[in-house]
């Protein structure tokens, strides 16, 4: 069965972002909720949850068109028209009396084959199917998915031994490919995985760092980055959740889980806690929880709590340079540490493992699936056993006993949880025995093929490996992946080795972020000494680089995810096709930090526009919207997004997967591979100075309406100098490297500016872009 039509029943929050997800799958979706009484438009609730959704930050859509995709409608009207549709996906309250009132409406409504399922959190499937038809426990499961929708990559399934296999596996094909969900099969327990394991570490954060009488601050900070959590930690997650949501999370789980299990030794919520509930304090949807913002007197201060006395004020730092130092030689010696932060770190972290560890066979079929549920429903960059891997299970349970801690029988054997054997990962049984960490058809990891082997090439920034098929991958592993002179480098040394060995080349990790730009380390170090000469080299090194790449006698594919700024926007746009993830915010940012893209972005980026099909008449239309794109630093809010900014070309494909990204990109490559023609170097005609008085008219005219600064105005005349061709007019044909030159002089006659050198040295230090 195809999913191709689906249904969200209540359009709450959580309801009408999955309905906005299904969207961004190109899904129809039908939202329905309550008829409100005395309502005079029966569907308002539903086109209200619309109506926000378009508003609301983060965006539940990809594109805001999607939104047409979704009709609104109301329970008592519009059920008979769920005979239509695929999949029904229920979000009403956490009240089982109310969802099998539902569930029973569904069963004479819907389809024989369409999946009904539940999106709760708590309440067990057992329960939810009760006392209800056959026919309806044959297509019933739980579909638990985390918030946001379209940002957590999540999807909790659970099912029972009378779901049709079919039909589970229709919603995991579906969830998987076009929804981008890592599916992972949970068992019928409370809280499922996700939270069963998250909701215990947040709420034993909670209690140690009272314990230890730590500030939020001190806690947060050594519970989220190092270990690879996000730095929200323990208190900013809260917050985010919401405070006033906790009690009936203690309640919710306190009564389904068994008398012995360790989540009864949290105990009662902290009073300081309860106080902060009662007075309002439940988070940023409140007045502030943990942290809030105060804005009185007109300022912004960011206070935090302090957790003895429940008083706020404003927030410090904490000094984490003695856990800093420890951690440079490995967890153990964090947590082996004796300052009060390492020992919070220890008990929380220890409690936390060991409980998984202890869960595990209850929970899941096996580690992996913990290990991914973890880090695709809580952010962290490593589960629970990837983290005692890298601990050192043998340390861990020889510190659970020094310290007459009981050990789980998982861990009782003190073996390695996974290993590499012939290639393949393998992950611990719980049986003891190693078996395959199992990929669905379709999905390649990087982390794989460095399994397999070395690299092809490799120094301190980049490496090239061998991803087989005869497809080259290049890797960026430099810190944010920012690009230096080796990978510049690299980029060379791989064209020889590519055309002399492979069929094709991706460039791809699988870091948070393809690349945040050009390390601008290396520029300040030219800008300070004055050597405009290095300043000029290395926009020529890597504009030759890019040229080289872009020539190269094979195909090129860019798969890039997450952020890919100024030279990472720039690679990507030198490549003859881009696989991109879902989630790409690309874009040629460099105006915010005082300079132009000078890597080839500016030529690329106006060839994409000038030959753009639908482009009005005339020679200056294609470079205003060039020039608008880049004078703002937009950022694509998507990859849909990127298309419509013309970062993505007609044909560069998009992956909601992000674990498919490597495969489809590799696919792309081979396709190209056929027959592959290096493309032709173009020729552009461009009007010159007419072109450039008229942009900074432009300009000049946003400055005095205070919507550009002062420095604003010398940036933007240097890019619409490049962009419009220089002293040439439409008669001088100007080549490729007619362009380049242009962006080379712009590029060093700014960084000579001082308000330029004020923008850099306000970015590496506050990580802003600075309005002078």
């Amino acid at each position: 069965m195809n999913i191709q039509h689906a249904a969200v029943v209540g359009a709450g929050v959580m309801g009408a972002s999955i309905a906005a997800h299904l969207s961004n799958a190109g899904c129809k979706v039908m939202l329905l909720d309550i008829v409100p009484e005395n309502a005079s438009d029966r569907s308002v609730i539903a086109k209200t949850a619309i109506e926000k959704l378009l508003k609301a930050d983060p965006a539940p859509f990809m594109h805001k068109d999607n939104a047409k995709l979704i009709t609104p409608g109301n329970i008592e009207d519009d059920l008979p028209k769920l005979a239509e549709v695929d999949w029904v996906i229920e979000a009403v309250i956490e009240d089982p009396r109310i969802k099998k009132s539902l569930y029973q409406k569904l069963d004479t409504v819907c389809r024989n084959d369409c999946v009904i399922s539940s999106n709760t959190s708590t309440l067990p499937l057992r329960l939810l199917v009760k006392d209800l038809p056959e026919s309806f426990r044959q297509r019933f499961l739980i579909t638990h998915f985390f918030n946001p929708p379209r940002y957590m990559r999540l999807l909790e399934l659970v099912s029972s031994p009378e779901t049709r296999p079919d039909l589970l596996e229709a919603v995991k094909r579906f969830a998987d490919i076009e929804l981008g969900k890592n599916c992972v099969v949970c068992h019928d327990t409370p809280g499922f995985i996700g939270n069963r394991i998250g909701i215990y570490w947040t709420l034993c954060g909670l209690h140690e760092a009272i314990a230890l009488d730590l500030t939020v601050e001190q806690a947060d900070a050594v519970i989220s980055m190092p270990f690879g959590i996000p730095k929200t930690g323990v208190f900013g997650l809260l917050d985010l959740v919401g405070l006033d949501l906790i009690p009936h999370i203690l309640t919710s789980m306190k009564q389904a889980l068994p008398p012995g299990d360790p989540f009864h030794e949290l105990g009662e919520l902290p009073q300081v806690v309860q106080k902060m509930i009662a007075d309002g304090y439940t988070g940023r949807k409140g007045k502030g929880g943990f942290y809030r913002l105060n804005k009185q007197g007109g300022g912004k201060i960011k206070e935090s709590v302090d957790l003895k006395t429940g008083h706020y004020a404003p927030s410090v730092k904490p000094d984490t340079n003695a856990l800093q130092e420890a951690q440079k030689t490995g967890f153990q010696a964090l947590l082996s540490n004796s300052d009060p932060a390492a020992v919070f770190a220890w008990r929380v972290m220890s409690k936390t493992l060991g409980y998984a560890a202890s869960l595990a066979p209850e929970i899941s079929d096996d580690i992996a699936a913990i290990d991914a549920a973890m880090r695709d429903g809580y952010n962290w960059k490593s589960g629970p056993f990837e983290l005692l891997a890298r601990i050192g299970v043998a340390w861990f349970v020889d510190k659970l006993q020094s310290e007459n801690r009981p050990v789980p029988p998982l861990l009782a054997n003190k073996q390695p949880l996974y290993k590499a054997e012939a290639g393949k990962l393998q992950a611990e049984g719980f049986d003891g025995a190693y078996r395959p960490v199992t990929r669905a058809p379709g999905i390649e990891l990087l982390s794989d093929v460095k399994l397999r082997g070395v690299p092809v090439l490799q120094n301190r920034s980049a490496s090239l490996w061998d991803a087989g098929d005869g497809v080259a991958c290049l890797e960026f592993h430099s810190k944010m992946n920012t690009l230096d002179m080796e990978i510049m480098e690299l980029i060379r040394q791989s064209v020889d080795k590519v055309q002399n060995g492979f069929r094709a080349l991706v460039i791809h990790n699988e870091g948070e972020n393809f690349s945040a730009g050009a390390n601008l380390g290396l520029l300040m170090q030219a800008i300070h000494n004055q050597d405009w000469d290095s300043v000029a080299g290395l926009i020529s090194t890597g504009q030759q680089t890019y040229q080289v790449l872009k020539y190269a006698p094979f195909p090129v594919v860019g798969a890039p995810s997450g952020l890919a700024l100024g030279g990472g926007c720039e690679i990507l746009l030198h490549c003859d096709a881009i696989q991109a993830h879902a989630e790409l915010y690309m874009g040629l940012v460099e105006v915010g930090v005082g300079l132009i893209p000078g890597w080839g972005g500016c030529k690329e980026y106006l060839r994409r526009w000038i030959a753009f099909p639908k482009k009005p008449g005339g020679p200056i239309p294609p470079l205003v919207k060039a020039f608008q794109t880049v004078s703002l630093a937009t950022v694509s809010k998507s990859a849909a997004d990127a298309k419509e900014l013309l970062y993505l070309g007609k044909n560069d494909g998009i992956t909601m997967n992000k674990l498919r990204l490597l495969a489809d990109a590799k696919a792309k490559a081979l396709a190209l591979a056929e027959n592959y023609v290096p493309p032709q170097p173009v020729v552009f005609s461009l009007p010159g100075k007419t072109a450039r008085v008229m942009l900074n008219m432009g300009v000049k005219a946003y400055h005095a309406l205070g919507k550009t600064t002062d420095y604003d105005l010398v940036v933007l005349s240097q890019l619409a100098r490049v962009l419009s061709g220089g002293d040439a007019d439409i008669t001088q044909p100007l080549t490729e490297d007619d362009i380049l030159a242009l962006e080379c002089e712009a590029f060093v006659e700014l960084v000579k500016q001082p308000g330029t050198l004020a923008r850099l040295d306000h970015m590496l230090k506050t990580g802003k872009p600075l309005r002078n």
